[in-house]
């Protein structure tokens, strides 16, 4: 996909958080400094536009000392909001890179069932083939039958092979399965979907916890990466996700996908301030090619509207 494809589809994502955003923004207008009202006003705007009360606080306090010499209306205000926001993502974009040595590297994806976790296992694989990397994928939720047909069904259309078992079946044996045919192939990463029930978390901790025993065996540094998926229309619930799975799974990094319906992209900022995870790609799209690596100062720019 060429970039420009990707940046129009990146601002019709993002456009409802924009427009939310801009519309929270609208009228506050002075000289050449904000006084405390007006800063009160836009913490308020960027708290009901899901940035969440530490991001809006810190963006707060970066204008409170800024002087707009050229004069201050909607879009000065914007840019410098862009600004801020931007200098918050930088230091969480980091694209999920396969450096295990030996192969293959192996990929835990987890995240609440529903959060477009199996879709964005295909799209990550799909975006490791871009990058010349052999994938394979491996069906460890089996609570769900529809999980494991759909995860097959990605598998067969992207080309990449693909470790399944019952529905029902130990998850850590599917796993165990994925590792020993991944090595012997010569795969160079082992994308592993998992179960997404909250609903018990010590059943769900057990199972994880079973899972990390398992590769530990077969390779001490396994795995290398624990992948939460979450579904940008949950707003501020994302972070109650990322709290949870970081107690029951170890959370290394984030993707956020369902960026294209959404007006409650904020949270991504919300996100990077509350817990400075990675982030390493989002979603703005069905399609196979529309999860790319996470892009902080374009994403910024898009989220304030003055992209």
């Amino acid at each position: 996909m060429s970039a420009e494809t990707w940046s129009d589809r990146l601002f019709g994502g993002f456009r409802k958080t924009s427009e939310r955003l801009s519309e929270n923004l609208a009228g506050i207008v002075t000289k050449s400094k904000l006084d405390d009202e007006q800063l009160d006003e836009i913490e308020d705007a960027l708290i009901l536009s899901d940035l969440g009360p530490r991001a809006a606080a810190r963006i707060r306090e970066r204008l409170s000392g800024e002087r707009f010499e050229r004069g201050l209306d909607d879009q000065a205000i914007k840019e410098a909001v862009a600004d801020e926001i931007a200098a918050i993502l930088r230091p969480v974009a980091k694209p999920l890179e396969v450096v295990a040595f030996p192969r293959p590297q192996v990929v835990l994806v987890i995240g609440v069932n529903g959060s477009g976790k199996t879709t964005t296992i295909a799209k990550l694989a799909h975006l490791f083939q871009e990058q010349d990397y052999g994938v394979m994928l491996a069906a460890g939720d089996t609570f769900r039958a529809a999980a494991i047909g759909q995860l097959a069904v990605w598998a067969e259309r992207i080309g990449v092979p693909v470790i399944r078992g019952p529905e029902g079946g130990d998850p850590a044996s599917i796993v165990y399965d994925g590792v020993k045919a991944a090595t012997e192939q010569g795969i160079d990463a082992l994308i592993v979907d998992t179960a997404g029930r909250l609903q018990n978390k010590r059943e769900l901790m057990d199972e994880l916890a079973k899972i990390r025993r398992v590769l530990g065996r077969l390779n001490p540094e396994a795995p290398h990466d624990v992948v939460l998926v979450l579904d940008a229309t949950n707003g501020q619930n994302a972070l109650q996700q990322i709290e949870t799975f970081k107690e029951v799974a170890g959370v290394t990094g984030l993707i956020m996908t369902k960026l294209d319906g959404t007006a409650r992209g904020g949270v991504l900022v919300a996100a990077a301030e509350q817990y400075g995870l990675p982030i390493h790609a989002i979603g703005v799209g069905e399609k196979i090619d529309d999860l790319r690596p996470f892009d902080p100062d374009l994403v910024a720019r898009v989220i304030a509207g003055v992209a």
